[in-house]
């Protein structure tokens, strides 16, 4: 078992720091250095016992040695990077004095910075202090994120008609995205575009929202305005300006007819092409006060006819043959995204 003053994160807001190392003198020196600014702290012997007590303890901070047995310091930093849920988690590696290209390596995995053996006690705990204000400050950012997650869902509470739209919205958009072969970044952008695509809607006078019915010209001139009110919504976001874009432009059509821009063809956002189609499928596939819902096969058949007018016909045809195909392994950080930002479908 490894070593820790305490079982998991506690709740008084005290930081978790896992320190990782094979030598036993150097990890009980960084636990008594770190121990007096009262951190908890959670002890590994090797990489990947360090990865395992991540995951168990979900620590604010790594500290690792770059040379360890079964998995090193840089491989640790890698697979961390590579779950979008430990993107923002500070990693301080501990390196030799001239390991220079372990450093290179190391910045190149991701690694947040550096401690240089033999290491200064007071730069070690300025190191830490300074990794701790980040992720804070990160926390802080994916609070608001979730902020306008549930004021997302809270447009569609005033609606029972979307019930659950934001997420099939995500479920639909991020296998789209990863069936197109987007990069991790983009996809996480294309799914919080999906969630909160409609969050401009709290711009839009209830009653609008609430027509029992078809819209006149007067309530669209309401609608219209809400992919421009999200936009500037989502813009304070850490994703911001990947996932604005795709907010404002995912009533745009291919043919030029959309808004609120009338931008055509490949000047629209790839991710709100996404948006476009997927949200098309779901709105055609559930029932609306003013007409029954469709089946699948309908909904096909609206996609395929729209490919090249209303949609990319690129993405229109991809998105057809992701519903047949067998569902693409999603990675365990898109997963909790979604958990934590959607409301799951019944």
């Amino acid at each position: 078992m490894p070593a820790t003053n305490g079982d998991r994160p506690s709740p008084d807001g005290i930081p978790c720091i896992l320190v990782a190392d094979d030598d036993p003198a150097t990890r009980a020196l960084l636990v008594s250095i770190l121990g007096r600014d009262g951190y908890r702290l959670v002890q590994a012997q090797d990489g990947e016992e360090a990865l395992a007590e991540t995951y168990a303890h979900q620590p604010d901070l790594v500290v690792t040695d770059i040379q360890m047995p079964r998995i090193n310091g840089i491989e640790l930093t890698r697979r961390l990077r590579a779950d979008l849920a430990m993107a923002t988690l500070p990693v301080i590696l501990v390196s030799g004095l001239h390991e220079t290209a372990d450093k290179v390596a190391g910045l190149d995995a991701g690694a947040t910075d550096f401690v240089t053996k033999p290491f200064d006690r007071a730069e070690l705990r300025a190191r830490v202090r300074a990794a701790l204000r980040t992720r804070a400050a990160f926390r802080r950012l994916e609070s608001v994120q979730s902020i306008l997650a549930a004021l997302a869902n809270a447009v569609e509470a005033k609606d029972p008609n979307t019930q659950h739209h934001c997420g099939r919205m995500a479920s639909l958009a991020l296998q789209l995205g990863r069936c197109a072969g987007l990069g991790m970044e983009v996809l996480e952008a294309v799914g919080y575009g999906a969630v909160l695509h409609d969050v401009g809607k709290i711009g839009v006078p209830e009653h609008v929202l609430l027509k029992p019915g078809p819209l006149d010209e007067e309530d669209w001139g309401h609608m219209r305005q809400h992919p421009g009110i999200g936009a500037t919504i989502v813009e304070p976001l850490q994703l911001g300006k990947l996932v604005a874009p795709i907010v404002r432009s995912h009533h745009e059509r291919w043919d030029g007819g959309g808004y609120p821009d009338h931008l055509r063809g490949h000047e629209i956002p790839f991710g709100a092409r996404i948006v476009a189609v997927v949200d098309a499928f779901d709105a055609i596939t559930q029932e609306r006060p003013y007409r029954k819902a469709r089946s699948s096969d309908e909904a096909r058949g609206e996609i395929t006819a729209g490919a090249g007018t209303q949609f990319d016909p690129e993405l229109a045809r991809t998105f057809i043959d992701s519903l047949d195909a067998r569902p693409t392994r999603a990675h365990p950080d898109e997963d909790a995204f979604v958990r934590g930002l959607t409301i799951e479908a019944a």
